[in-house]
């Protein structure tokens, strides 16, 4: 088989990146490992959006939203279920520290949306189902990958004995990415030291509207705002701990559990009266030594990841995809080699420090809550008390967290507001 794009990695960022390039006629396939019924994904998220929150979410940007806005997808998510938010409140757990963010002071609606990894991929899967230029396939995994050849082709073997030649292969196929491997791209890495337990709880007093997230010197507690049927008393939560940590609350039973992470969020949504089935994981920080070669190109999580603490793993996907998007629908309008090293490269420029700073942010806001010396306590307390209070400094930096400000994509700028 043949096809002028093929995508390896059917998740959010690499179904995103299918729908925006789509537009310029491209022959594109998208291959996921996982035996999944793709065509019928829509009747499974909607059972078992009946039965309870996916425990995997994301806190999408306004850039997010817009891309996902032009792939055609948005409207489709906020049919499912997706959670603004207007609020967030940040505090040290070990001190006075606090900062508090209201999207009424940015003159917004909202600061972005809490959304389940499902109901994402779901509505991408819908919309693409519907492009004939765009086919998915599922239980396809690759197990080689070569150079290009001398027509500029590269071709992947897939382990049931398909092949599939293409002018440009990309890697979206998470963080322990084959493709990526495949293509001789090596990786930096390494670990934060902590665990994340990620679930649904819920609460006894309502959400608000806000993310809830507190710093400890063994790491960061999240409790972001679900909306449901049933209320605004649904949070996933994000608690990064040390592994020991870990695992002594995942051996809890839910009372007990419910119980430490009452005392753990300091009671500011009442008493934890539920929770879901835990998952728990190990965080590692990874960026690729390059993100292109020659038809070849890594994206999302086969490129970067990062601690979850500040909640930009995906959204830092989402802009790879519509830097790429943009890459290729710009050189394929131009009639120029769109697949070529000397082209990518213009994607890697741009998204490679960007990457890396945000990258190099979250490792110091890591290295800043998790130090327990006093004068390192008494300055980081004394710093958010006084953004806090400083709105322009605090609106500013909010404001590029958002994607409303700073250097994106053009598929992720909003319109400009007449």
């Amino acid at each position: 088989m043949h096809a002028d794009l093929v995508i390896v990695g059917a998740g959010m960022v690499g179904l995103t990146l299918a729908a925006l390039v789509a537009p310029s006629g491209l022959k594109i396939k998208v291959l996921e490992s996982r035996d999944v019924d793709l065509k019928g994904i829509s009747d499974w998220e909607g059972s078992a959006r009946q039965q309870g929150f996916d425990p995997r979410v994301s806190a999408l940007t306004i850039a997010s939203q817009q891309a996902l806005n032009v792939a055609g997808v948005w409207s489709r998510m906020q049919d499912k279920r997706v959670t603004p938010y207007t609020g967030m409140d940040v505090w040290d757990g070990e001190g006075t520290g606090n900062i508090q963010f209201q999207s009424s002071e940015l003159h917004e609606s909202c600061l972005g949306h809490i959304v389940e990894n499902r109901v994402t991929v779901t509505a991408l899967c819908e919309a693409l189902a519907q492009l004939d230029n765009v086919e998915l396939i599922a239980a396809a995994e690759v197990v080689d990958l070569s150079e290009p050849d001398d027509q500029q082709l590269r071709t992947i073997q897939l382990a049931n004995g398909w092949k599939l030649s293409a002018s440009l292969v990309v890697a979206a196929d998470g963080a322990l990415s084959d493709t990526r491997r495949l293509a001789g791209i090596g990786m930096w890495e390494w670990d934060y030291g902590h665990h994340a337990i990620v679930t649904t709880v819920k609460t006894e007093q309502p959400h608000q509207s806000t993310c809830w997230q507190r710093f400890t010197d063994d790491g960061p507690l999240a409790l972001l705002p679900l909306d449901s049927d049933d209320g605004d008393h649904y949070c996933s939560i994000v608690w990064s701990t040390s592994p020991d940590h870990a695992g002594e609350l995942m051996a809890l039973d839910e009372v007990e559990f419910c119980e430490a992470l009452g005392l753990a969020i300091e009671q500011r949504l009442g008493r934890i009266s539920w929770t879901d089935r835990r998952f728990v994981f190990p965080l590692r920080q990874r960026h690729a030594r390059q993100y292109v070669k020659p038809g070849f190109a890594a994206i999302g999580d086969a490129a970067h990841t990062i601690h979850p603490l500040a909640g930009q793993g995906v959204n830092l996907g989402l802009m790879d995809a519509a830097a790429l998007a943009e890459v290729i629908l710009d050189s394929v309008r131009d009639a120029e080699p769109w697949h070529s090293e000397y082209v990518l490269k213009r994607f890697q420029r741009s998204r490679q420090s960007e990457n890396l700073q945000m990258a190099a942010t979250m490792e110091g806001f890591r290295r800043l809550f998790g130090t327990g010396q006093p004068l390192a306590r008494l300055l980081r307390n004394a710093g958010m008390s006084l953004m806090n209070n400083l709105s322009p400094v605090k609106n500013h930096i909010v404001m590029q967290a958002m994607g409303l400000s700073g250097e994106l994509p053009r598929l992720a700028r909003r319109p400009i507001r007449s």
